[in-house]
């Protein structure tokens, strides 16, 4: 099948399910016991009539839930979110805010976690055994087996509290004030500017919250391509190729690594966004105020328009990431045939 095809087939194949992630959610939302007006009025107006029908009117909830899901998938349609109960704005405003601070944590994060894990994997099984092969694995399993909540403040004060190598949670410091927004990330934007102070402040922000986010990958990569790379060098054509008289630097990068990579794509892949909509206890042990945060202090505050919001774009992040991957894992692998 011509790529082209395949991409408009797989693009015209997202809304329904984005269609079904939006309607279980809101399922999900109309079955819960918790009433919306307790996020929407004060306590002390919760036993006024008048307040309450009011409040019910202004926000659409005395209408029938059939009505309200089509109401919502009406504004969805045009872009309209809704608006938040607890900020009183536009919640596609506020995921538009949010988005830039989350989108720096992740890219850095799966760089780290990218890198690292194939560097270390491939390393690791070309010494098979050895005490760094050992040490690798340890390493890979701690990161894929320790909670984030847990290195996160494990990391803050042993690197920050107790020897002061990275500043504390949060973008930029108390006393820094961004600059005009161009992208919203600040590295990339104090580049562009060519304000290098805030270049390296917002960099030294970002380090540690992006390796505690991205251990966890570097340690399902590592083991991966480990695995692959074991399999792919006792293959024939890895004898042949040393048989032919090429190096051993040559024949691990340029015979078997390529082969190697192709299932770590798939998960390099998934882990973008499971980073994007995963990074909840990473950005509010660091006080980064991202996609993550919004959703906690959404869920606290009962906010159902900004959880839906959430919920809508992870759900369009996992199904883009997955449409992205299978293209990728076809390109790179030619006998992989696009149906």
């Amino acid at each position: 099948m011509n790529i082209y095809r395949y991409i408009f087939r797989r693009l015209a194949g997202l809304p329904p399910l984005l269609l079904g992630v939006l309607t279980i959610a809101f399922l999900l939302s109309q079955v819960s016991q918790v009433d919306p007006l307790n996020s929407i009025l004060p306590e002390r107006m919760l036993s006024n009539p008048a307040a309450v029908a009011a409040a019910k009117a202004r926000w659409g909830l005395d209408k029938s839930p059939l009505t309200q899901y089509f109401v919502y998938l009406q504004n969805v349609a045009t872009g309209d979110l809704g608006v938040s109960f607890r900020t009183k704005r536009p919640v596609a405003r506020d995921l538009m805010q949010r988005l830039p601070a989350t989108l720096e944590l992740v890219v850095a994060a799966l760089l780290f976690g990218s890198v690292l894990g194939v560097a270390t994997g491939v390393v690791a099984a070309r010494f098979r055994d050895s005490v760094f092969d050992h040490a690798v694995r340890l390493f890979a399993l701690f990161g894929s087996s320790i909670p984030v909540f847990w290195s996160g403040l494990v990391f803050l004060s042993i690197f920050s509290v107790q020897l002061g190598w990275t500043p504390g949670p949060g973008r930029l410091g108390s006393r820094t004030a961004a600059g005009p927004p161009i992208t919203g990330l600040h590295t990339i934007d104090s580049l562009i500017q060519g304000n290098w102070p805030m270049f390296f402040e917002a960099l030294s922000h970002l380090i540690l919250p992006a390796i505690v986010l991205g251990w966890s990958v570097m340690g399902i990569i590592s083991r991966l391509v480990r695995g692959s790379m074991l399999d792919v060098l006792s293959q024939d054509y890895i004898a042949m190729a040393k048989a032919k008289g090429a190096g051993g630097l040559r024949v691990l990068l340029r015979h078997a690594l390529p082969n190697a990579l192709i299932p770590a794509i798939t998960v390099i892949g998934y882990s973008f966004a499971y980073l994007l909509t995963g990074a909840v206890l990473t950005e509010t042990i660091f006080s980064w105020p991202g996609i993550g945060s919004y959703a906690v202090e959404s869920a606290r505050a009962l906010d159902y328009p900004a959880i839906m919001g959430v919920t809508m774009l992870g759900g369009a992040a996992f199904l883009l990431t997955n449409l992205v991957t299978d293209i990728a894992y076809a390109i790179v692998d030619p006998k992989i045939k696009l149906q």
